[in-house]
């Protein structure tokens, strides 16, 4: 049986997202249907009984879900503070971003170090982190030599198209 906390916080992850308009999810024999409404029309969301399978299904292992949605990390004051050195003006400065929506990793496994942490000098082929998208894991390189001054995104955290990751100072 689904949880009302649960419903909710799908029901918040669904709106913070823009890529993503219509979410089903069956557990237990029960299927859960989340649609994004269209401005015209009212949010809507159900829970059914699943059809059964047609054949022995197991669910593949899922990962923990995390307690922060994104987006929510930086207005929680429970989250972690992100690292930062003093920055110059931002205009200055090249950002990483996410080149598909996906789950942000900072270390190849989470018994490794992260790829890179504030402070350090990378490459344009400098790995700095790891987008995992449907099963895929996509080394995210640099593409710019400098010191990395911020890091944007929080290990485990669902990160979109086009969101910044990482801010770099170049080198002149």
């Amino acid at each position: 049986m689904f949880k009302l906390s649960e419903i909710k916080e799908l029901i918040e992850l669904l709106d913070q997202t823009s890529s993503v308009h219509e979410l089903e999810i069956e557990s237990e024999g029960m299927k859960l249907a989340i649609r994004k409404p269209d401005r015209s029309e009212a949010a809507e969301a159900h829970v059914a009984p699943a059809a059964p399978f047609p054949y022995p299904f197991t669910p593949a292992p899922q990962p923990p879900v995390p307690q922060q949605i994104a987006g929510q990390a930086a207005a929680s004051p429970a989250a972690p503070q992100q690292e930062t050195h003093s920055t110059p003006e931002e205009g200055t400065l090249h950002k990483i971003v996410s080149p598909m929506v996906g789950t942000f990793y900072t270390s190849a496994s989470p018994d490794r170090p992260p790829f890179v942490s504030v402070g350090d000098r990378v490459t344009e082929k400098s790995t700095v982190c790891i987008i995992e998208a449907m099963k895929l894991m996509n080394e995210l390189e640099a593409e710019v030599r400098g010191e990395i001054v911020s890091v944007l995104a929080e290990n485990g955290q669902l990160v979109e198209y086009g969101q910044p990751l990482f801010l770099v100072k170049p080198e002149s």
